[in-house]
């Protein structure tokens, strides 16, 4: 099975490519060593032509290939876009559009939440599909024929994949959803977060301003660290050390060197040493300058009662509509909109969730519609003034 090494061979491939209506597309990559992904194989297919391009060559520049990601004119067909994306957004600085996500197509079409795209394969198009190969080397050189034909297995199916939940999402004038989807994926936003927003990912119960000042800092130091050495942000400090830190607040490489979730003689390394600088220019902060704690959402008298209400409700739509309830509402949507309602500012109240479920919600949230248990089925009813 023939792999594009030459520049000339990558560009005559995108010219044919860029002839189509849409493309699915495919990477192989390694990170489990790296911050960014490493790109170690790009797969492309159309009705007519395959292509399977290996980017590790020295021969090849990647243009033409960023050059079709954003060519308006050709829809990039995925699945499981994000990580893709993330991988474009990084070496050619664009957001691969138009794009078609299939794991999302798929959970709007009621497949289900988070299908797995060998188990789409199989209900589309019957085909079972070989994935020993997902987890090999693709930073090795040669690529066996086994990998090669996995990689491209994963492109090739996936134009069937595509067709048929187009026909579905046309079939039940669903398109529409997808577009308010896509535009979330393909947000720059979406790809871009922000160092000193990292420590928003981190969980932990603070009691005092000066700890969250440590851990926004910290967070967005180990943030900075990471993608400038290009290592995983636990190769530079563990999630359980930014806790201890935060909470212990060393100032100094001699108290560094009694926490426990750091190694034996790593307050002496010159990252530890910017580390203690971090800390003290946290801690030094004028008390109106600190950070205020997050405050726990109060729930109002009756909203957990009134989320299980909901999360009946949320199930009848979905099997209603034949849709994943993920894809409608989330757990903290649900939650929200039994203590907020209206003011509620989540996904679920928005665009054509809000028309499918989010309405349906609120008004029983405010008594207008109730459900009962009848003849053995769940129903909702309207209550009359």
């Amino acid at each position: 099975m023939h792999v594009i090494t030459t520049q000339a061979e990558l560009e005559a491939v995108i010219h044919e490519l860029a002839k189509s209506e849409f493309v699915t597309v495919d990477t192989e990559f390694i990170r489990e060593t790296t911050f960014w992904p490493e790109l170690c194989l790009i797969q492309m297919a159309s009705a007519d032509v395959t292509a399977l391009i290996d980017p590790l060559s020295p021969e090849i520049d990647l243009k033409p290939f960023f050059d079709l990601m954003a060519n308006e004119a050709v829809l990039k067909v995925f699945h499981a876009a994000r990580q893709d994306i993330e991988i474009v957004f990084h070496l050619g600085g664009l957001i691969p559009h138009p794009v078609f996500d299939t794991q999302v197509a798929a959970m709007v079409c009621g497949f289900g939440e988070s299908v797995s795209y060998d188990q789409l394969v199989q209900k589309v198009t019957g085909t079972q599909l070989d994935k020993s190969s997902r987890f090999t080397d693709w930073r090795h050189r040669p690529l066996s024929e086994k990998q090669l034909v996995y990689a491209l297995a994963d492109v090739t199916h996936l134009i069937d994949v595509y067709k048929h939940l187009k026909v579905e999402l046309d079939r039940e004038n669903r398109s529409h959803w997808l577009n308010e989807e896509m535009e979330v994926l393909t947000s720059r936003s979406t790809y871009d977060p922000k160092p000193e927003d990292a420590w928003k990912r981190l969980k932990m119960r603070l009691r005092k301003p000066q700890e969250l000042a440590v851990m926004q800092a910290v967070s967005t130091w180990r943030e900075h660290e990471a993608r400038e050495r290009n290592v995983p942000r636990g190769r530079v400090l563990k999630d359980d050390a930014i806790y201890e830190i935060s909470q212990q607040q060393p100032r100094d490489a001699a108290a560094l060197a009694k926490l426990r979730t750091t190694p034996k003689g790593w307050e002496r390394s010159g990252p530890a040493g910017s580390l203690i600088a971090t800390i003290n220019t946290a801690l030094s902060l004028p008390r109106e300058q600190m950070p205020r704690l997050p405050k726990a959402p109060q729930q109002a008298e009756g909203s957990s009662a009134a989320a299980e209400l909901l999360k009946v409700l949320l199930r009848l739509v979905a099997d209603k509509e034949g849709v994943a309830a993920k894809v409608l509402a989330s757990s903290d949507d649900i939650d929200r909109i039994a203590a907020e309602g209206e003011a509620a500012d989540v996904p679920a109240l928005h665009g054509w969730r809000r028309a499918v479920f989010g309405e349906q919600a609120l008004r029983l949230v405010r008594g207008e519609i109730a459900i009962k248990f009848e003849r053995r089925r769940i129903t909702v009813f309207e209550i009359k003034e």
